[in-house]
């Protein structure tokens, strides 16, 4: 260990608790934490608070805050999307197919594996560039037969890279299928107006924004059935039973709104700094690839591969240097096998195992930059060194 502080670069995979966010959740916690169901003032006092942070958050996503579902998370809204739009739809067999990126989030590939072997639905992955967007002509051509669903992360997690959405919804929205969209990672960086966008369904998430574990939230467009998952209270119009987690919901709410407010600050600043970090680290490692779009992607994102060297023995060098960052989806962490999405994009097996993800946040400097930049070459010649005879 070098004895430098710590420098924690790993923000798609969660973001710290933000101040604010902590002291608007704090009434809720404490002296007023009635019950939203209670029929006494408290109670109604509750439910006034919680249907004003839906309604907030319906403002800034650009629905009716009937449409928006409050979850425990991105996973369980992911699960809600996929299997209660799914079921809800009550299509005939031949008609349960659901179209999914490769590149999807485990939540979204566990839900339609749950469908595909309990309720007779076929998985179909489309097609997908070296970049990581989506074939288009291959939706099309899958379009011309009837399909339930189809289902695409707005913003990738490993590698970066912006989905062309409207593109894609406005393919989808000339089939009888529906659109769900995963836009955990989207979520703060990039501006959503579902007004303006023909998705069906949509998923956010809390801890990526700086609200904290626990909570996220799920569109689905007004007039559009869904089964829910959690039977068992009238909740959030029998959406899903449950107790309301008030305090997190005004969180979540408090969060995005701050995270919209840094991106449409700093976006330009961050961006230039992952570009900036990009080509140092590209200059420096001789090999490395930068994997997803170079320019089609989050303003915070790096990502890269590095052929021929041993992807956690650079991780562990860059922890003992104070590097906080991973090679992938926390999600899949611990697990050997390399990245699906990786090997979607044409990598090599052995070259996708040796991925590593930097991901910024607005507080970044330019002494960071150049820290990550001499860490990472550092690190990479010293694993490089320690396989040379």
């Amino acid at each position: 260990m070098t004895g430098s502080a710590s420098l924690y670069v790993d923000y798609a995979a969660t973001a710290p608790m933000r101040r604010e966010v902590l002291e608007a959740m704090w009434p809720w916690l404490t002296s007023h934490f009635a019950n939203p169901s209670s029929r006494y003032e408290a109670g109604r006092e509750a439910r006034q608070a919680l249907e004003q942070a839906r309604g907030q958050l319906a403002q800034m996503l650009g629905c009716l805050s009937g449409e928006l579902i409050f979850t425990s998370g991105g996973t369980e809204a992911d699960n809600l999307a996929i299997k209660g739009l799914a079921l809800a739809a009550q299509r005939p067999p031949e008609h349960r197919r659901i179209l999914i990126s490769p590149l999807e989030h485990a939540a979204v590939e566990g839900a339609c594996a749950y469908l595909e072997r309990y309720h007779g639905f076929t998985i179909e992955r489309l097609q997908v560039d070296s970049n990581g967007h989506v074939d288009l002509d291959d939706l099309d051509q899958r379009l011309q037969r009837p399909a339930t669903l189809v289902s695409v992360l707005w913003a990738h997690n490993e590698i970066g890279t912006i989905q062309r959405i409207a593109a894609i919804a406005e393919r989808v929205a000339k089939s009888d299928a529906l659109l769900h969209v995963d836009a955990v990672q989207a979520a703060g960086w990039l501006a959503i107006d579902l007004s303006q966008l023909t998705i069906d369904a949509l998923t956010i998430s809390g801890h990526k924004l700086g609200a904290g574990r626990g909570i996220g939230a799920l569109y689905v467009r007004r007039g559009v059935p869904l089964e829910p998952l959690i039977h068992g209270g009238s909740q959030e119009k029998g959406r899903r039973g449950g107790t309301e987690a008030l305090p997190q919901a005004i969180g979540l709410v408090k969060a995005y709104e701050l995270a919209r407010r840094d991106a449409e600050t700093y976006s330009k600043a961050v961006a230039d700094r992952r570009d900036r970090l990009i080509e140092g680290v590209l200059a420096r490692c001789a090999g490395a690839r930068l994997t997803g779009d170079p320019r089609e992607r989050l303003p915070h994102h790096v990502s890269f591969v590095f052929p021929g060297i041993h992807g956690e023995a650079v991780l562990l060098a860059l922890e003992a240097r104070g590097i906080l960052c991973s090679s992938g989806s926390a999600c899949k962490a611990g697990d050997d096998a390399p990245s699906p999405s990786l090997l979607a994009l044409g990598i090599e097996a052995s070259e996708a195992q040796t991925a590593l993800r930097l991901c910024l946040s607005v507080t970044n400097t330019e002494a960071d930059i150049d820290r990550l930049i001499n860490a990472v070459a550092t690190a990479v010649d010293e694993v490089n060194a320690l396989g040379q005879p």
